[in-house]
């Protein structure tokens, strides 16, 4: 559905509608049939885009994959840390209620 175009800097008063039992209707344009393609035009078409990437070097793959590697150890370090300190605190608590 589109949304209705407002001009810049004008607001929504609160005023009242027009009529008060008016009913609004509104009907979306169906958007253009696009033609089908051919299995073979459409392999052809992934061949082409397929063409098109570009592939890291080993060297990228390598760094990416060690920084990666140290970020999923940061963060479960991290959470690690976290959780024990949530854990001390749960028996601190526990054992404070008993």
């Amino acid at each position: 559905m589109a949304k209705a175009k407002s001009k810049i800097g004008r607001r929504n008063t609160g005023a009242a509608p027009a009529a008060a039992g008016a009913q609004t209707v509104t009907v979306d344009a169906s958007a253009p049939a696009k033609p089908r393609t051919s299995p073979a035009q459409f392999f052809s078409q992934v061949r082409a885009e397929g063409r098109k990437i570009v592939w890291p070097s080993r060297k990228e793959t390598w760094i990416t994959s060690v920084m990666v590697l140290i970020m999923v150890l940061l963060a479960a370090a991290f959470f690690w840390i976290v959780d024990s300190l949530l854990g001390i605190a749960f028996r601190y608590i526990v054992a404070f209620g008993s």
